[in-house]
């Protein structure tokens, strides 16, 4: 099969050979690819551009506004969203062949756009035009340009009209539950017989396990996971200070969420003005709403509450005769079509036909989601980027349902709070023996829903500041869940705002730039009080080195590298199995700091001292190869297409010393590590605002704003990440005028 995958490598290379070496375009240059002749609209659009290529629109109509958004996300990420939409259809095969099979029926099954019909159909008037529009925008666009982002050509694709329902189920795909990353995992190892019940209640003791770091074993089970982790919003940090904590005066925001660090960015920098809207902020490409953002009124940001807002139940006792079942037709490029089934249960549809989401042998297991049930996320947007008040912004989200989020908010009278935009079932209890729910157990818990208004809620906390890193939102039993992430990050966040009274926006990047870890020093605090003397006599340098490590993930600290190699051979010789593979559970972040000093003191003294000899010889051997954390750590600047294979290096740009680790603030993801890697996964966009000014609000991203290979702004933005520094996103009409000086004018 290896041998076929590269003869199918070379074949896409020579049929898209464009698309790898796309010519330099300047700003002026790209502009110039967006029509403006007969555009349908009611008013003259007027598109302002600032020189790292960010829009501020401003219509005469909300419908022309949102034609405009339409017109500029196809226009800016017009590959990605080509991709998205195919990768929340279950499409994948249509560009990359037969070896995305297994994912496309994987995704068929999960079949996100599910509740889109019933969706579209109850949409509010008001919304329903919007996304109407929006979708006109992106399909004129199309219809227009004289241009075609350079990857068609290397996957076989071209410009396909968009509907209504696509955006909907793109929106699906965004809010994809992140206890999946968990589940799905867990079921690879049970098929295997692999599964560690034991290690799984532990975890769940903790209930702290962070959801996005569990991994998949199989190549095509891990592509599934990095397709549902790069698009869902599943980490973040998120900080709201009151007043009393500002300098200013007034409340601020600061947002980084947490997603697959990739170019093109997970986010688009946009500002807009019409009737009913005036904001900045960030928008996923292809849903027309400010995931986080500001209006002269109100700031939002969140992270995601890792709600149990999923359960995977074993429904074998039922009827095979009562689901219901279609035949899906999957089309792969260059190769012959597949047919694969289908079926869905009053318990959801059922995973355990997908090869990759298969468990044990003989079960039959269902997904029930509350993303299968009609809710409507958009609307509840654009009432929070219309709200004038905290009041406005809240009612926004009474339609809201997935993915769960803690939303923080500020506004501009100085109040400051979390709401829980969710909904979820009303559990009878939080006590899991397995990841697998019983029928029995599935009916207690799904038989009440409980939504935003029904959740608690904080405003205006004595303490002055609200903080939130994925972590338990409340203490509530309402919808209790064993994947929140570990509390290391919402504490050094808390930390960093007592150390100090008052706060300057700017100063907010100190806190979202922080790569501290108070966990770490201590666990290794732990692991060095197990080590013999012989072996500290024997690694004199590297002992002193560790010691003296203040917890700093700094990529050229040596501390952090002597502390990783030596945490991962010590956990790989105490919880690795045969084949040498620590469990998913087992390697957790959350379950090292809380099992491993236990586990090593339970064990015979002398076993404990051949470990620790063992796991600081090796460590050693390994630092040798590595002068700092950063050589070992990598965070790349590349396309997501360098995963292919032969082709993906060249859509590889940079290659970066990465800070930071997994529970730091600044969060670069990595698992028990034991030489040289990348971080995939973590921060990768940045918003901070200050609720005084209407011009206070700042944002970067990693990457670039244009996702057109070629462009001067694919990943312009890079070095004002490295650097610690922001784009300027103001409201006021002059300061935007003076600001984004390029100017497009619709209809021409």
């Amino acid at each position: 099969m290896d041998y076929i995958k590269l003869l199918f490598a070379l074949l896409l290379f020579l049929v898209g050979c464009a698309g790898i070496s796309p010519k330099p375009l300047s700003i002026d240059q790209r502009l110039a690819a967006i029509p403006r002749k007969d555009a349908p609209l009611e008013h003259k659009l007027i598109i302002r551009w600032n020189e790292q290529a960010v829009p501020y629109l401003e219509a005469g109509s909300d419908a022309d506004l949102a034609f405009g958004l339409g017109l500029v996300h196809a226009h800016l990420r017009g590959g990605q969203l080509a991709l998205l939409k195919r990768i929340s259809q279950g499409r994948i095969s249509e560009m990359a062949g037969p070896f995305t099979t297994k994912v496309d029926h994987a995704l068929r099954i999960l079949d996100l756009g599910r509740a889109a019909p019933q969706i579209e159909a109850a949409l509010p008037d008001e919304t329903r035009r919007w996304l109407e529009r929006f979708v006109e925008g992106m399909n004129y666009y199309q219809a227009n340009t004289p241009n075609t982002p350079p990857e068609f050509s290397l996957l076989g694709i071209s410009f396909e009209p968009w509907t209504v329902r696509d955006v909907i189920t793109l929106s699906r795909l965004v809010g994809a539950d992140v206890t999946w990353f968990a589940y799905f995992s867990l079921l690879s190892e049970r098929r295997k017989g692999q599964t560690d019940e034991a290690s799984w209640r532990r975890l769940i003791a903790t209930t702290q396990a962070g959801a996005p770091n569990f991994r998949a074993a199989e190549n095509d089970s891990q592509l599934l996971h990095d397709l549902l982790r790069a698009s869902g919003r599943s980490g973040s940090n998120s900080l709201a200070l009151a007043p009393g904590r500002s300098q200013s005066g007034g409340a601020l925001l600061a947002n980084d969420p947490h997603l697959g660090v990739q170019l093109p960015n997970f986010w688009i920098l946009a500002g807009v003005k019409s009737p009913s809207y005036h904001a900045v902020g960030m928008m996923i490409p292809g849903v027309p709403i400010f995931g986080i953002g500001r209006n002269p009124g109100v700031s939002w940001g969140g992270t995601n509450m890792r709600a149990a807002a999923s359960d995977i139940i074993n429904i074998s006792d039922l009827d095979p005769a009562g689901f219901s079942k279609r035949s899906e037709l999957i089309r792969r490029r260059l190769w012959p079509d597949a047919k694969r089934e289908v079926r869905f249960s009053s318990w959801g549809p059922i995973i355990s036909d997908a090869e990759l989401l298969r468990g044990g042998d003989g079960e039959t297991l269902a997904l029930r989601w509350e993303g299968h049930d009609p809710s409507d996320e958009i609307s509840a947007f654009l009432g929070a980027a219309r709200a004038k008040n905290a009041s406005e912004f809240i009612a926004a989200f009474k339609s809201y349902a997935v993915s769960s989020q803690n939303i923080l908010f500020a506004d501009s009278s100085g109040v400051i709070g979390q709401i829980m935009a969710a909904r979820v079932p009303l559990r009878s209890t939080s006590g899991r023996a397995s990841f697998i729910r019983t029928l029995d157990e599935a009916k207690q818990d799904w038989s009440t829903h409980l939504a935003t208004p029904q959740l608690p809620m904080q405003l205006n906390p004595q303490k002055g500041f609200l903080a939130s890193a994925n972590n338990r939102p409340a203490q509530t039993n309402l919808f209790p869940s064993s994947l929140f992430s570990d509390d290391e990050r919402v504490k050094r966040l808390e930390e960093l705002v007592l150390s100090r009274p008052l706060w300057r926006v700017e100063d907010l990047v100190q806190i979202q730039t922080d790569v501290v870890s108070r966990k770490a020093p201590a666990l290794r605090d732990d692991l060095l009080s197990f080590m013999p003397d012989e072996a500290t006599k024997r690694h004199p340098t590297f002992v002193t080195q560790l010691k003296s490590w203040d917890g700093s993930y700094a990529a050229s600290s040596r501390g952090a590298l002597l502390f990783e190699l030596l945490l991962s051979e010590v956990a790989h010789k105490v919880y690795a199995d045969k084949k040498g593979r620590v469990s998913n559970a087992a390697s957790q972040w959350s379950y090292l700091t809380a099992y491993l000093k236990t586990d090593l003191s339970a064990l015979e003294p002398h076993l404990c001292k051949e470990i620790l000899q063992d796991a600081l010889d090796k460590a050693a051997k390994r630092a040798d190869r590595f002068k700092n954390w950063g050589e070992m750590h990598r965070l790349p600047t590349q396309h997501l297409l360098a995963r292919l294979p032969i082709l993906g290096g060249r859509f590889t740009l940079a290659d970066h010393p990465a800070s930071g680790s997994r529970e730091t603030v600044m969060k670069t993801y990595h698992g028990l590590e034991r030489g040289l890697h990348q971080t995939s996964y973590g921060s990768q966009a940045r918003h901070l605002s200050d609720l005084s000014d209407p011009d206070l609000n700042y944002f970067t991203l990693f990457g670039g704003q244009d996702g057109y290979l070629g462009s001067q702004n694919f990943a312009d933005q890079v070095p004002l990440w490295e650097n610690q520094q922001y784009v300027r996103l103001p409201l006021r009409e002059d300061v935007v005028k003076a600001e984004f000086k390029r100017v497009l004018v619709l209809p021409n």
